[in-house]
C-alpha cells in the first residue's frame, strides 16, 4: 500500500482489510464543559527475545517513522496495514526515550489539580512490566516518574511559594476480580466506591506518605515482591494480575482564599492476554488467564462503547474498568503505551493490540482542575470572664479588696462579641464602593470557574436578609440589656424604699409566685329532649310525677397550686331514671310485642334487625309465647346488662311513640 497517502485514508483502507480503522467520535455536547483532551497513544516494539525465533526470521512489524508502522496482511502477503499513533518507539528505542517522548509531559498537570494516567497494554510476553518498572540498569516509567514527580513538588513547595505541597502512594493489583492491597497484603478484597463527585476511590486502601525516592523504594519494593506471578511457556515471571501504583498531589495555598488541590496519577501494568493453546496453561493459570482474558474483554467493550457514544458505559462489568472510570473517558490525561512483539509467532496477538491501541486513541476525556476552597477559622477571641458579664455584673463580681482600694474601672468590652467574630457585621458596615469591587470580584471569580468565600457568594437577596438579621437580632439584644437595667434600677429603688427586705433580698434568687387558686370552668351542661307525647300527658296530669331523666347530683371543686392537697374531680353527674309505671308499662308493650308482632313488627324495635326478628318468630313458633321480656336473652344469647340498656331503648322510644327501623 502506499505510503504516501494522508493518514485518515490509510487508516480507513486498513479498517476496511483488519478492522484497525477509525470508529466514529462520540458527540460532545456545547456549554461550559471542560476542553477535551483525546486519549495519547504510544506504541513500542521490543527487539528478538533469544529463542523465541528462528534464525531466518524476519520481524512482522517496521517501523515507518516516529509515529507509524506497518505489520503484514495475513490476508495478502503482498499488501501491509499501516497505523498512525501519536508515537512509535522501535526496537532500539531506550527507556528514556520512552518516557521523555510520552510521560514526562503529563506530569506538570498534576501540580494544576488534575489527574493523569499511564496504561501498558499487549501481549503477554511483549515487555510491559520491563517498560513499567524496568531494571536497576535501566529503570523503566515508574521509577523515573516519581523521581522527577518528587522533584517538582520540592521546587514548587519550597518556603516562599505560595502552595505547600505533600505526595502520598498506594499500591494495589486486581487478581481474579479481586482488589487487594499489596502495601497491606492482610487486608483482604476491598471494595470500589464512587463518591458524589464522581470520583473513583477504594476505602480502606493504605497511603503512604513519601517525601524522598528512598522512601518510595522503601515501600514500593516490598510491595512488588508481594504481586502475584507464574511461570508459563511464555514467560518465566508473567504477571497474573493488574497492577496500579496511585500517586496523590495534595497541594494547600499557604494564603488567602487558602484553596486546595488534588492530582492523581495512575500508572499502571495490565496483565498480559494469553492464548492458552501457547501457554500451556493448566489449573489455577488457566483460571487466571480467564479472569485476564475477561477483564480486557470488557475493557475493548468501554472503549467502543465511548467511541459509538451509546448511552451505557459497562464499567462496571469488570473491577479493572471500574477503576479506569476516570482514565478512559473520564478526566485524566490519559497516555496508552501498547506494547508488542515482532516474531511471526505473535502475530495475532500483535494485531490485536494495535487495533485496540488504534480504537483507544479516539476516545476523549475531558481533564478539569479538582479544586476546592477550605474555610479559614479565625482564632477565637478570649474574653475574661468580666468583659463577658458586662459592665453592671463586672462591678459586682469585682472582690471587695478591688472596690476598698477604688481601682479605675476597666474598660468597657464591646457592645456585642458577635461584632468581633462575625464578617457579617464587618461587611454591612463597609463602604459601598469596596462592597461593590467584592462583589465583581466575586462574579468574576464564579465565571472562571472558581469558588468564592461562603460570603460572596451567597446570593445578593439571600445576604441582604442575612445582614438584616444580624441587624434586628443586634438591635433585640441593645433592647433586652435596657430593660435589664431598667428591671435592675427598680429593684435597687425598692430596696432603699425597705431596708429590710434589702437583707433577705439577693437579686440572684427570684422570689417565688403568689399560691393562687383557681377555679375550674364549670362543664356545659346537657340538653335533654322529652317526648312530645310524655309532655303533653304531664301537662294533663299534673299530680303524675313521670321523670325520664333525673339530676343525682353535683360536685364543685377548687383547685390550688399547692401540690400537697388532695385532688378530686370536678363533674356534673346526671343518671337515666325512668319511673316504675313508665318501666312496667314499657315492658308488657315489649312483651305483647314479642308474642304477637310479625317480623316486621319487631323490627321496630331498638337493636332488632331482619335476622333477629326471624331467630325470635322461629323460637316463639318452636317453644311457644315468651313469659317475660328476659327470655330475649336465650334467643340472642345477650348479657343481663346489654338487656337493660335493650330495655331502656325500646321503652323511651314506645313512650315517645315512635317506630325505629332496624340497627
Amino acid at each position: 500500500m502506499d505510503a504516501g497517502l494522508p493518514a485518515r485514508r490509510r487508516r480507513e483502507m486498513a479498517a476496511a482489510t483488519s478492522g484497525a480503522g477509525r470508529c466514529r467520535l462520540s458527540k460532545v455536547g456545547a456549554g461550559r464543559r471542560p476542553p477535551p483532551a483525546r486519549v495519547r497513544v504510544a506504541v513500542r516494539l521490543r527487539p528478538f527475545v533469544d529463542g523465541t525465533a528462528g534464525e531466518n526470521d524476519t520481524p512482522c512489524v517496521r517501523g515507518l517513522d516516529s509515529c507509524s508502522l506497518e505489520i503484514a496482511n495475513w490476508r495478502n502477503h503482498q499488501e501491509t496495514l499501516k497505523y498512525q499513533f501519536d508515537a512509535f518507539y522501535g526496537d532500539r528505542s531506550s527507556q528514556q526515550d520512552v518516557y521523555g517522548g510520552s510521560v514526562q509531559p503529563i506530569l506538570r498537570h498534576l501540580l494544576e489539580g488534575q489527574n493523569a494516567s499511564v496504561l501498558a497494554y499487549g501481549p503477554t510476553g511483549a515487555g510491559k512490566t520491563h517498560t513499567m518498572l524496568g531494571s536497576p540498569e535501566h529503570p523503566g516509567v515508574i521509577p523515573r516518574a516519581l523521581m522527577d514527580l518528587l522533584q517538582l513538588t520540592r521546587e514548587e513547595g519550597a518556603e516562599g511559594r505560595p502552595w505547600a505541597l505533600s505526595v502520598t502512594m498506594s499500591y494495589l493489583e486486581i487478581y481474579q476480580e479481586k482488589v487487594l492491597d499489596l502495601l497491606e497484603p492482610s487486608s483482604g478484597d476491598l471494595v470500589i466506591r464512587e463518591d458524589c463527585r464522581g470520583n473513583i476511590l477504594i476505602p480502606g486502601l493504605t497511603q503512604k506518605l513519601i517525601t524522598s525516592f528512598a522512601d518510595f523504594e522503601r515501600h514500593f519494593l516490598p510491595a512488588s515482591r508481594n504481586r502475584t506471578v507464574g511461570a508459563t511457556r511464555l514467560n518465566q515471571r508473567s504477571s497474573r494480575s493488574h497492577a496500579v501504583l496511585l500517586v496523590k498531589v495534595d497541594q494547600r495555598e499557604r494564603l488567602a482564599p487558602f484553596r486546595q488541590r488534588e492530582g492523581k496519577l495512575y500508572l499502571i501494568d495490565l496483565a498480559g492476554s494469553e492464548d492458552n493453546r501457547r501457554t500451556g496453561n493448566k489449573g489455577l493459570r488457566l483460571k487466571e488467564s480467564g479472569a485476564i482474558n475477561a477483564s480486557l474483554f470488557v475493557l475493548g467493550k468501554v472503549v467502543d462503547a465511548l467511541n459509538q457514544g451509546l448511552p451505557r458505559v459497562p464499567y462496571r462489568d469488570s473491577k479493572l474498568t471500574r477503576l479506569l472510570q476516570d482514565s478512559l473517558g473520564g478526566s485524566a490525561h490519559s497516555i496508552l503505551i501498547a506494547n508488542i512483539a515482532p516474531e511471526r509467532c505473535f502475530y495475532l496477538d500483535t494485531v490485536s493490540a494495535l487495533n485496540f491501541a488504534a480504537r483507544s486513541k479516539e476516545v476523549i476525556n475531558r481533564p478539569f482542575t479538582s479544586e476546592r476552597l477550605q474555610l479559614h477559622v479565625l482564632a477565637p477571641v478570649k474574653l475574661s470572664h468580666k468583659e463577658l458579664l458586662g459592665p453592671p455584673e463586672a462591678k459586682r463580681a469585682r472582690g471587695p479588696e478591688e472596690e476598698e482600694s477604688g481601682s479605675p474601672e476597666p474598660p468597657a468590652a464591646p457592645a456585642s462579641a458577635f461584632q468581633k467574630l462575625s464578617p457579617l457585621q464587618k461587611l454591612s458596615s463597609m463602604d459601598p464602593a469596596m462592597l461593590e469591587r467584592l462583589l465583581s470580584l466575586d462574579r468574576l471569580l464564579g465565571s472562571q470557574g472558581s469558588q468564592g468565600t461562603p460570603l460572596l457568594s451567597t446570593p445578593k437577596r439571600e445576604r441582604m436578609v442575612l445582614m438584616k438579621t444580624v441587624e434586628e437580632k443586634d438591635l433585640e439584644i441593645e433592647r433586652l440589656k435596657m430593660k435589664q437595667k431598667e428591671l435592675e434600677a427598680k429593684v435597687l429603688a425598692q430596696e432603699a424604699a425597705d431596708p429590710k427586705e434589702k437583707e433577705n433580698y439577693s437579686p440572684t434568687m427570684l422570689r417565688p409566685l403568689a399560691r393562687r387558686t383557681v377555679t375550674v370552668a364549670k362543664p356545659l351542661k346537657k340538653a335533654v329532649v322529652m317526648p312530645l307525647q310524655l309532655i303533653q300527658e304531664q301537662a294533663a296530669s299534673p299530680n303524675a310525677e313521670i321523670h325520664i331523666l333525673k339530676k343525682k347530683g353535683r360536685k364543685r371543686k377548687l383547685e390550688s397550686l399547692d401540690a400537697s392537697e388532695p385532688e378530686e374531680k370536678a363533674k356534673d353527674c346526671w343518671e337515666l331514671q325512668i319511673s316504675p309505671e313508665l318501666l312496667a308499662h314499657g315492658r308488657q308493650k315489649i312483651l305483647d310485642l314479642l308474642n304477637e308482632g310479625s317480623a316486621r313488627d319487631l323490627r321496630s324495635l331498638q337493636r332488632i334487625g331482619q335476622k333477629k326478628a326471624q331467630l325470635i318468630v322461629g323460637w316463639r313458633e318452636l317453644h311457644g309465647p315468651f313469659s317475660q321480656v328476659e327470655d330475649l336473652e336465650r334467643v340472642e344469647g345477650i348479657s343481663s346488662k346489654q338487656m337493660e340498656s335493650f330495655l331502656k331503648a325500646n321503652i323511651l322510644g314506645l313512650a315517645a311513640g315512635q317506630r325505629c327501623g332496624p340497627s
